[in-house]
């Protein structure tokens, strides 16, 4: 059967699936980028996940992968297969399409075609085109994990601006002179509302040197007090980030997706609340990827076939 690759690298994790032509999930597969043992490593973890991946292919359907996919954070240079610079990561002007092809060009087999592509651009274009922007002429989606970042989505086409910085919210001061950020500077809005900003203040709110934002959404559902507070703070910052982008962008529809997303209610319930005690007239509505529930006005995006809409940044 003819299939192709889909990897995502996210801050913490990467998640990789084999397709059919027609977008259908032929195997899925998890593992963590080991960014904890370094740069080096990260690379080796993405190019043994890749080849393992069309090893699976051969093993099951007989054929070499026609193509591969992959989709990275941070800066990248799509033309010339580069990714440029992570924070996250580590990484500086690697050539990873380039060391991709190498890898999984077997023995035998012709060179199979690589891309790489900006995760969350990647899982704008998935969106606009398949999932919940289907259909709408503007939209603006928004991946809270390990980082944040977005995509802006015209005429089912990404716009990555004059530089492919564009749509990059997560480095939108919303807090001067807030914390650090891995850019250099201060109060940028993933320094408050993603999952890692989130993870940290639990952590020091709970004592507990182990907590995570899953586990902050877990107290603030039982009611926690420190929880709320922790929760609520990176929730204001988020509303300040996407009525700001709102200004700006003037989108039709804004879809939250990423790894907190998957706190569906617990998220979109006080975001909704948030953005309208701004109050501004915010035109867009606001679709929640991938929540396990709707609020009015707060729908959840439909799926799409690119991995890296599920959850960038891990």
């Amino acid at each position: 059967m003819k299939h192709v690759i889909a990897l995502d690298i996210g801050g913490t994790g990467m998640k990789a699936a084999l397709l059919a032509q027609d977008g259908s999930v032929l195997f899925e597969a998890r593992r963590p980028t080991g960014r904890d043992h370094g740069t080096d490593a990260v690379v080796a973890a993405i190019l043994d996940f890749a080849a393992d991946l069309a090893d699976e292919g051969r093993r099951r359907f007989g054929v070499a992968p026609l193509a591969a996919g992959v989709a990275v954070p941070g800066t990248i240079d799509e033309k010339n297969g580069i990714a440029v610079y992570s924070a996250n990561l580590g990484w500086r002007d690697l050539p990873l399409r380039r060391l991709l092809g190498e890898r999984l060009a077997a023995p035998g087999d012709r060179a199979i075609p690589v891309a790489l592509g900006h995760d969350v651009r990647s899982g704008g274009l998935a969106e606009g085109r398949l999932g919940a922007g289907r259909g709408v002429d503007r939209v603006l989606f928004i991946a809270l994990g390990t980082g944040i970042a977005g995509a802006i989505g015209i005429d089912g086409r990404i716009e990555a601006g004059s530089h492919g910085y564009g749509g990059e919210i997560g480095h939108v001061m919303v807090r001067p002179g807030g914390p650090r950020c891995g850019c250099g500077a201060r109060g940028c809005l993933e320094t408050l509302a993603s999952a890692s900003a989130v993870s940290r203040a639990w952590a020091a709110a709970s004592g507990d040197p182990d907590a995570d934002a899953a586990s902050c959404a877990a107290a603030v559902d039982a009611g926690d007090d420190r929880a709320l507070a922790v929760w609520q703070r990176s929730v204001d910052a988020l509303a300040d980030g996407i009525i700001l982008a709102q200004s700006l962008l003037d989108p039709s529809t804004v879809i939250v997706g990423g790894g907190l997303a998957e706190a569906g209610d617990t998220l979109f319930t006080p975001l909704r609340a948030a953005v309208r005690a701004l109050g501004i007239a915010f035109g867009a509505s606001v679709l929640g990827r991938r929540g396990p529930g709707a609020v009015a006005g707060l729908a959840p995006g439909r799926g799409g076939v690119a991995p890296p809409a599920r959850a960038p940044g891990g």
